[in-house]
């Protein structure tokens, strides 16, 4: 069994020298995250899009925007990347292009597209 850190290796033997049947990580166990506050970059009032530019797109970010998209899915949330070919890690293949991709979520490089522009409020 591998483990992710020595105190939950010893805490396991602890475990099994007291005859304790466990699994270590068997479970998972859905949550929401505390009501907080997000304030996207950019509201285009015409379009009612809301733009978030990043250059850096870290986990923190992408795990809150699949909340927000879960929680108020009406909402149109886009993003503006310096480089969408980044990948999400050194030791991922996924990029944000890939990301958004496969989580619905629209997304260009550096400007907006003219078709963003010229789209009616819905």
């Amino acid at each position: 069994m591998q483990f992710r850190s020595g105190f939950e290796k010893g805490f396991s033997n602890y475990l099994k020298d007291l005859g304790v049947e466990y699994t270590y990580e068997g479970k998972s166990i859905e949550y929401v995250a505390k009501p907080k506050k997000y304030k996207p970059d950019f509201y285009l009032i015409d379009q009612d899009i809301y733009i978030e530019t990043k250059g850096y797109f870290d986990q923190k970010d992408r795990v809150k925007h699949l909340l927000i998209k879960e929680q108020h899915p009406t909402l149109d949330i886009r993003f503006i990347f310096m480089d969408s070919s980044l990948r999400i890690s050194r030791l991922s293949s996924t990029t944000y292009a890939k990301w958004c991709r496969k989580y619905n979520f629209l997304f260009a490089d550096k400007f907006l597209p003219d078709e963003w522009l010229k789209e009616k409020r819905k």
